[in-house]
Order: C-alpha cells, then structure tokens, then sequence
C-alpha cells in the first residue's frame, strides 16, 4: 500500500507540475496574443510616433498666468519709446559719424528684438521662458538680413564690415594644418608624445560637448552617429581645399568619431534616457509649501516641460526616406558653412562669433527638428514651421557666401579617386532606393483607416454606431476594415 501511494503521490505531482507548465505557456499565449491584438488595433488608425491630439490639447505651464510669463506689451513699447526720446531730445549729441552709425545700429537691433520677443508668436517650446524662443527667432531673421546684406558685397567690404564688430577682425589668418608627422608614437623625440599633445586642444571639448547637444536636439543616436561619420568622409574629401581638414587617421577616427563624437553621443543617450524616463507633472510655483521644493521647482524650469520621443522612421516610406536624407545633407551644409564662412571672412577659430553663432545654431536646429518631426509624424500639419524656413534661409544663403567669396577655393576640383568614391556612393544610394520604395514596394497592402474619434459621451452616440455585446471582436473581420482613406494622405506613415 505505501507503494501504491508514493506512486498516487509521484503521478500527482507530475500532474501538477504539468498543469502548471500548461498554464504557464497558456498565459503566454494569451500575452502574445494580447500583445499581437494590439499591435493590429494599431493598423487601424493612421500610425503617428506621437499622440499629436494629446501634445494640441496639453495645458499650458501653471505659472503662465503669473506677472513674469506675461508678454507686457505696453510696458515694454512704453520704456521704447522713452529711449527714443531720450536719444532724440535729451541725449547731448556726439559728432563722430562712426560712433553715432555703431550707437544707431545697436539701438535698431534692440528694438527688433524687443519688438520680436514681445509679440512673436510662441513655438512649440516653453521652457525656460516662451521669450527665450522668441527672441532666437528674432536673432535668426536679423542674422538672414544681415546674411543678404552681405552676399551684395564684395569679398573686401564684406571683411570690412566685420570691423565694426572687432577692430582685429578682417586680416588674413594662417590655416593651422593637423595633418603632417602622424605617428602616434615618436621615439626620435625629446617628448615621444608630442604629436598626440598638438592635436588635442580646446576644440576636443567643443566637439564633445557639441554631439552632446547634437543628440538631444535630434533625440536619436543613429542620425548623430550617421552625420558623425559621413562629416570625416567630408574632411577627407576636402583638405585639398582648406588645409583646416588635413588630419591623421587616427585623429579622425580614434579622436574625433570614437572618444569626441561617439563620447558626447553617448552622454546624450543617458540624457535622453533620462528625460524620457522623467514624470513631468508641473505645480505653480506659488503651489509649492516647502522652500526646497521652491528651489527645486526653480531648477526644473530649465528642463523641458514635456518630452516627445522623436522616432524618425526613415525607412517606413519613401517621402520620410526623402526628408531624412535632406535633413542629412542639410546638417553636412551647416557644419561645412561653420569653415568656410571662418576662411572666406578672415575670422579667427578662437574668436567669440563662432561660439555665438553655433550657440544661435544649436537653438534654431532644435525648433527646426521638433517642427521638421512633426511636419513627417502629425498628419495633420501639412506646413513647414517658420524656424525651419528661416534655418533653410540661413543655411543657403551661408552657402552662397563661401561659394561668391571662395570661388577659386570653392572650384578645385575633387581628386580622381575621392570623386569616383562619391559617385559610387550616391549610385548606391540611389539604386537602393529605388529597389527598396519602387522594386519592393508592397502595392497591395491595403491603407490603414483613420479611426474616427467621436466627441461627447457615449450618450449622444448614435445608436448605429454602437456595437452589441460580443460583436467588438467580429468587427475586426469586416471587409471595410482597410478601405482606402478619403483624402491622400502624404505622411501616410
């Protein structure tokens, strides 16, 4: 009889641990199955990385109504036109033409800008101040006028202009060339080091510090590390023309790409990890009991007020692969502008307008890919956003520059191989669009519906529209599930 019933007892268990493994992979299944129902209730609805209807109707920051968020229209022309009257009536004038056109072109420049951040309409951030965004607008269509007025100039006067900034600005500077003696270890040296040392210098941290602020305004590794690599195929491609390219191979790929560039990439994934992980959930100031919550409250207004994952999607049709590789192209054109402008302007690596000018850049680059993204990902915006038509003025109208002023620097021709590497290169990219958006292109796939999104309670639903008990499952398998849409939509997604 024990035996019997050790057996009873052995059948017993295994009938459990059976059933326990067979309610194990039945709860899988249903997870998977879960998980696939889902992702086909997606397919339903045109597919957008962000819920666009939800960022249309967030509430505005709680502090908004608070005396330092207003905009103080009157106030602001009021203290205007008092200084325009001081200058006017009061002010002793000064007889010295250069002085009074200097004192003439600030004063116009305050007051566009005073004009530009009161007024201005607000873009899509907010923090820290809509004023902040407002006045980088501002500064971006001056820096375009300015931009033109220049392009009508010759080379010497345009140089010229530049002294009323800095007497030291328009005299001829060396190009330092970074190429040479490339080895890294040199024995036949006092300092066997002395190669590595010359390279490395202030522009080390600019370029980690800038493919950090490169991330988080394009908030995706891939383009950053895409641009990273295709602008030291640039360098290489033109050093014949500015000895400023002329690098060793390992400052271009250990330095700059590995330690610089791929260093401050990955200290923007840790930061946009961050952001996107944080709760934003916002309390006026004047809400908040605690003086240290104040303070922290204080701090956080210099983070953003909200986060959107920018899920760029290049491959998910041909008018997004189109944009990306545009966006690509047009980036290459900026940081190439950066080094031209310096060479054809005689302005100095060193001097306080290149900082300025990336600062400014940086600003109007982060506005352009948050309206650029949305412009691709909401079908509802069919417009381009104003920074991003400003930013493409500027980017062009840069390059007219360095092209009018370094016309014989500009015309050299590319060397043989580097041209057929370029030429091959854009082949390939063109055959594999052409076999990935036209010879692969899934002609039959029937269009995902827009889901029809009613307002009001359910009360004031027609009752057509309702569906029985049971029958929310059945309606996946009607044939009009995939109808084509009624209009065309160009970001169908």
């Amino acid at each position: 009889m024990e035996v019997v019933d050790g057996a009873m007892q052995a059948v017993d268990g295994a009938l459990d641990n059976a059933k326990n493994a067979m309610d194990n992979a039945i709860h899988r299944i249903k997870k998977e199955v879960k998980l696939q129902k889902q992702k086909s209730d997606s397919m339903c609805r045109l597919k957008t990385a962000h819920n666009w209807q939800e960022e249309k109707e967030r509430v505005e920051d709680p502090d908004a109504p608070s005396y330092f968020w207003r905009a103080h229209t009157v106030t602001v022309l009021v203290v205007m036109i008092c200084m325009l009257v001081y200058t006017a009536l009061i002010e002793t004038p000064v007889e010295d033409s250069t002085y009074n056109g200097k004192k003439g072109f600030v004063a116009a420049l305050f007051f566009w800008l005073a004009l530009g951040m009161t007024i201005m309409p607000d873009g899509p951030f907010l923090r820290p101040h809509p004023a902040l965004w407002r006045f980088s607008f501002a500064m971006g269509v001056f820096y375009e006028l300015l931009l033109i007025y220049i392009l009508f100039q010759t080379p010497g006067d345009a140089r010229k202009l530049l002294k009323y900034i800095d007497a030291d600005l328009g005299e001829p500077i060396p190009e330092k060339d970074y190429g040479g003696n490339c080895k890294l270890y040199d024995g036949d040296d006092e300092d066997p080091w002395h190669n590595v040392k010359d390279k490395v210098d202030i522009f080390i941290v600019a370029h980690l510090a800038g493919y950090w602020c490169k991330t988080l305004i394009f908030r995706d590794w891939w383009l950053s590390t895409v641009i990273s690599i295709m602008f030291e195929f640039m360098e290489y491609s033109f050093e014949h023309q500015l000895p400023n390219f002329s690098e060793c191979w390992w400052d271009h790929w250990i330095l700059d790409v590995i330690i610089c560039n791929g260093g401050g990439t990955i200290l923007g994934i840790y930061t946009l990890r961050y952001l996107s992980m944080k709760t934003y959930h916002w309390r006026g100031l004047y809400e908040i009991p605690t003086y240290r919550g104040k303070i922290k409250r204080f701090f956080g207004q210099f983070s953003p007020h909200g986060w959107i994952e920018f899920t760029w999607n290049p491959l998910s049709s041909f008018e997004r692969w189109i944009a990306i590789v545009c966006l690509i192209i047009g980036f290459l054109i900026t940081e190439l502008n950066t080094f031209y402008l310096k060479f054809v302007l005689w302005i100095p690596p060193n001097h306080l307008l290149n900082p300025v000018r990336l600062l400014f850049i940086l600003l109007w680059g982060a506005v352009c890919l948050r309206e650029t993204f949305q412009l691709l990902d909401d079908p509802e915006c069919d417009r381009l956003g104003r920074q991003s038509w400003v930013m493409l003025a500027i980017i062009v109208t840069e390059l007219l520059i360095c092209i009018k002023f370094g016309w014989a620097t500009i015309t050299k021709p590319l060397p043989r191989h580097i041209a057929l590497w370029w030429v091959l290169g854009a082949a390939l990219l063109l055959i594999y669009t052409v076999v990935k958006f036209y010879l692969l292109k899934p002609n039959h796939i029937p269009k995902p519906e827009k889901e029809n999104i009613r307002m009001g309670s359910p009360v004031n639903t027609p009752a057509e529209h309702k569906d029985a008990p049971g029958e929310a499952q059945n309606s996946l398998n009607m044939p009009g599930l995939y109808q084509d849409q009624s209009r065309e939509d160009k970001k169908d997604l």
